[in-house]
Parts: C-alpha cells; sequence; structure tokens
C-alpha cells in the first residue's frame, strides 16, 4: 500500500473521493477547501471594494484597481490555493504559518494588492463575518446547480413512467396484502408529485439563505470605534444583500445557522420520498411486476449467473439514508453554539459537502434504476386475475347504492379468509334481487377493469 500516492482515488479513506469520486466530482465547485477558499477571498474583495465606497474611509481605489481586484477572484486557481494552504500550515511569502484558515486568505490577499491597501483587507471583521458568508455562497449554487437539477432527472423518468403507463392495472397492496387495484402510472406518478413538492421546498430554503457581518460579538463594536458617524447596520444590510443572501441583523458571533437548518430539513423531505420509491420499485422487481434491462457484460451475482439485482434502488437507499443521517446531525448542530461564540460547528461545516455528495450519489442512481425497469403488464395482470376477491368492494358499494343494507356482510360472508372465484361471485349475483342491468354491472365488474380514474390522474401532475 506503500506505492499508492495520496492522490489516487484507490488511497481515499472515503468513498465520496474514491469509488464514488467521478459522481460526486460536480460537486468541487462548491464543497471542496479550495472553492471554500475562493469564496473566502470573495467575500474580502467585496468587503474591500465596499470600504473603498465609503466617503468616511480613506481607502480610495481607481477602476483598474478595483478590475484588478475582482480578477484575483475569478482567476483563483490551484496554484493560489495551494499557496494559501502553505500560508496557514507552514508560512509563506514572508509570513510565517498562520495556522488560521482565514488569516492565510488574508494574507494572500496582501500577496496581490499594494501595501497601502493592506490596513484595509479584513478590516473590523471576525473569521465568521467571512466563513458564514463564504459558505452560503457555496451551499446555494450547489444546490442550485448541482443537486436539484440531479433531482429533476429523477422526477422527469418518473413522469415518464406514469404516462407511459398510466392505464397498466396493477394489483395494489395495503397492509402488505392484495387490496384494490391501481395502475402502475398512478402510482409513478404520486411519485413524482411527491418529489415536486418537497423540490419546492428546498428552492424556497435555498432562496432564503441569510447572512450576517456585525463583527466579534454581532454589535459592530470594532467598526464603531473606528468610525462612529457610519450607518454599519444599514452598510452590512446592503453588503449581505449585495452577495445575493438575506441579511441577519441579530446574531452573536456566529450566524445562527436556521437558515441552513431549514435548507437540510427540506433535503431530508426529499431524501425521504426517494427512500420510500426505491423500497417501493424493489418490491415490485421482487414481485417480478418489474423487469430490468440488463447491461452488457454486467456481473449480477458472483456466484448465480442469472441474476439481475436492483443494484441501483439498493445503492440510493443506502446512500440517502446516509445522507439523511448527516443533514439531521447537520440541522440540530449547526444551530447551536456556547455563548456568544464556539469553533466546534466549524469542523462540523465542513461535512456539508459530503452530505450533498451522498445525495448527490443517491439521485443518481434513482435515475439510472428508473431508466432500466420494464413494466411487466402480463405478471401484472395474472396477479390480478389471481385475485378475483378484489372485486368485493366494488360488489358491496353497488348494492348499497341500491339499498341494499346487508350488502357488506353479504360479501364479507362470502370471501373473509376464503379463496373464491369470479364465478363464485356470479352465482352470488344470480340470487340478489336486484334489475338485471344492476346483474349485468355486477357480472361485468373484473380485477384488471376495477382501477377507477387511476389512468386520468396522472393528468394531475403539474
Amino acid at each position: 500500500m506503500d506505492d499508492l500516492s495520496r492522490s489516487d482515488p484507490l488511497a481515499a479513506v472515503s468513498p465520496l473521493d474514491g469509488r464514488y469520486a467521478g459522481r460526486t466530482e460536480p460537486l468541487v465547485p462548491y464543497a471542496s477547501e479550495a472553492a471554500l477558499m475562493r469564496a473566502r477571498l470573495r467575500v474580502e474583495v467585496e468587503y474591500l471594494l465596499a470600504l473603498a465606497d465609503l466617503d468616511a474611509t480613506s481607502l480610495s481605489l481607481d477602476a483598474d484597481e478595483r478590475a484588478d481586484l475582482r480578477a484575483v477572484v475569478d482567476e483563483f486557481g490551484a496554484d493560489d490555493a495551494r499557496l494559501i494552504k502553505r500560508l496557514e500550515t507552514e508560512g509563506a511569502a514572508g509570513y510565517s504559518a498562520t495556522n488560521h484558515d482565514v488569516k492565510a486568505v488574508e494574507y494572500f490577499l496582501r500577496t496581490k494588492t499594494a501595501e497601502r491597501v493592506h490596513p484595509w483587507i479584513h478590516f473590523g471583521l471576525t473569521s465568521e463575518d467571512v466563513n458564514n458568508l463564504a459558505q452560503r455562497l457555496l451551499v446555494g449554487p450547489a444546490v442550485e446547480d448541482v443537486l436539484l437539477p440531479a433531482l429533476a432527472a429523477v422526477r422527469d423518468e418518473l413522469v415518464d413512467l406514469a404516462q407511459e403507463h398510466r392505464d397498466t392495472p396493477m394489483l395494489a397492496r395495503t397492509h402488505g396484502q392484495p387490496a384494490t387495484p391501481t395502475t402502475f402510472g398512478k402510482e409513478m406518478a404520486v411519485y413524482a408529485a411527491r418529489l415536486g413538492t418537497t423540490m419546492g421546498r428546498v428552492v424556497d430554503a435555498a432562496d432564503s439563505l441569510s447572512g450576517k457581518l456585525a463583527g466579534a460579538s454581532g454589535t459592530y463594536a470594532a467598526h464603531v470605534a473606528a468610525y462612529p458617524d457610519v450607518d454599519w447596520r444599514a452598510f452590512s444590510r446592503s453588503f449581505v444583500a449585495d452577495l445575493g443572501l438575506d441579511h441577519t441583523a441579530l446574531t452573536t458571533q456566529v450566524n445562527p445557522c436556521d437558515d441552513l437548518a431549514a435548507l437540510f430539513d427540506a433535503l431530508r423531505g426529499v431524501n425521504n420520498v426517494l427512500c420510500d420509491l426505491d423500497r417501493d420499485v424493489w418490491l415490485y422487481v421482487s414481485d417480478r411486476y418489474l423487469g430490468q434491462e440488463a447491461a452488457e457484460g454486467e456481473t449480477g451475482s458472483s456466484t448465480m449467473p442469472h441474476k439481475v439485482n436492483p443494484i441501483d434502488f439498493e445503492n440510493s437507499e443506502g446512500n440517502l439514508s446516509k445522507a439523511n443521517a448527516d443533514l439531521t446531525f447537520l440541522a440540530d448542530y449547526v444551530t447551536t453554539s456556547r455563548l456568544q461564540r464556539d469553533l466546534s460547528d466549524s469542523t462540523v461545516k465542513r461535512n456539508v459537502g459530503a452530505a450533498f455528495a451522498h445525495c448527490l450519489i443517491g439521485y443518481g442512481k434513482t435515475t439510472a434504476g428508473l431508466g432500466k425497469v420494464v413494466p411487466n403488464e402480463a405478471v401484472m395482470r395474472e396477479e390480478l386475475d389471481a385475485h378475483p376477491e378484489l372485486i368485493g368492494e366494488a360488489v358491496q358499494t353497488i348494492l348499497r347504492r341500491e339499498g341494499d343494507t346487508d350488502a357488506y356482510e353479504r360479501v364479507k360472508e362470502l370471501t373473509r379468509g376464503r379463496n373464491v372465484t369470479l364465478e363464485d361471485f356470479r352465482d352470488l349475483f344470480d340470487d340478489l334481487d336486484v334489475d338485471a342491468d344492476v346483474r349485468a354491472e355486477l357480472r361485468a365488474l373484473s380485477p384488471a377493469g376495477y382501477v377507477g380514474v387511476g389512468g386520468a390522474l396522472v393528468d394531475d401532475l403539474d
């Protein structure tokens, strides 16, 4: 093992950066250490520019200097990230090791600016002012640009299945027992609708991320000490809004993070819907209601060559369950802080990317699985034909309509705990004192035809 490079995926201690590195790669621009460095740098640069716009300060920046500052962010690359890391851990560019990740960003920015600008970099700020804004500048786009499109792909697969198989009758099961038939398309539409609703909550939460910039204890004390005549509260509101975030006015040193907790809870809601779907599809495969397209050359079992296992849904369920455990922990933890500040949340927040990565893997696996399933209509119809007792509900309801007060009891006596046939029902119909039209209506009932408006319900999808 000693000959494995640390950068080799086979040497990764987490499957997110090893086995699943290709699947989690879309999150690198939002969840990596380098991404966080760049986001911090963006906050520091934009803050510096905002200070220069204040008439009260002596900082002035011409158009070229402003463009150069923004270019530091826009052109930020791997070598820049490595320099920041060296400034933190080893020292570089004439600075001793900071052992502080935000201070390292400040010193890096000094290497890119004139000395007269240096006193104004990170002026009056606490690290949390930079971190809470930078984190949200990453979390919001990660959700909007990566997770939501992946979820939309799942929903598209569900909608396609719902529309294509809207009228395919299928045995339903309540309490695990045969129940009033449904259609396969309608059941997929249920999940598409649920997913759409929960995705909406994610969108709302991502659009409501909020930031703070108020100093070491949330009082603007250092700012006011330096420039007591500046309306720093208005400055903060404007600055945070210009970053595209809502403003949190009342804080300690830390942003309370209720906004992040709401987002994590919304993602858990999405994941719960998909875990429910994964388990149902797994059962449909087990019951042979669904077949799966076999990939050429793929191995389903190391010992049973015939098997095509529902591994995509199993993998999705596992990853989404792991994601939900992480999201629950994050939502609970990031909203607490001892007194005005403790640092335990800092290391915890570094795991947001891991939670998102498990989500992304799960969404991709569900999409892949849905793309492979093929409804087996013949098996579904055979199963329906094997359960003629399913029309019992329809029979007793029609008889109730005709005024038969013993309708439920009649059908219960015929069917409960017994194996019945359609002929048994027809014998019952022949003994009933009903009109010929009603008797014909009853005799026309069949399990496969007893699906109500299941197919039409697919049209209720937005």
